[in-house]
């Protein structure tokens, strides 16, 4: 087991880094994805691409972050961020994007979750870097979301 302690420093924007937890190290890498993801209490997020290869303990944790469930596809609120699990398989990316931009608010971003290098569903970050323009998006980050998925963090491009 491995002791977390992180306090309520000023800039803290999620819950998960404000009070003691026990958890597994693995848990702990888990728990610092959510962080660098960005979202903060009350944050709404939107789900697209969900299947049962997703992180479940990513989604757990993020749902403790932002303070409420993360919305399916269906809805039709204006979200703070969406999370938009794409596999190789899942068709072509731009459209894929595009479709999930409506409901984005302004200064929103998307987080594309991709299986990492070696699991099914592969998607090579050239193809993402190529998609994303096509899109009206900007890539600005790609995390370690969990052992099995990469996130890369797009916003939308800056208009002149």
């Amino acid at each position: 087991m491995l002791h977390i302690r992180v306090g309520l420093g000023e800039g803290s924007s999620c819950p998960l880094t404000s009070r003691r937890t026990f958890v597994s190290e693995t848990r702990a890498a888990d728990k610092d994805a959510v962080v660098k993801l960005g979202f903060k209490d009350g944050d709404l997020i939107q789900e697209f691409g969900y299947d049962d290869d997703v992180d479940f303990d990513l989604r757990d944790d993020l749902e403790d972050c932002i303070g409420s469930e993360i919305l399916d596809e269906d809805d039709q609120e204006v979200v703070d961020g969406i999370l938009l699990w794409w596999r190789e398989e899942d068709g072509d990316l731009v459209d894929g994007l595009m479709d999930v931009l409506s409901s984005l608010d302004e200064g929103g971003a998307v987080w594309l979750l991709t299986p990492k290098a070696g699991r099914d569903g592969y998607v090579a970050p050239g193809e993402v870097q190529e998609a994303a323009p096509l899109a009206g998006l900007h890539v600005t980050t790609t995390e370690a979301a969990s052992k099995d998925w990469a996130a890369t963090r797009l916003v939308m491009k800056q208009s002149n």
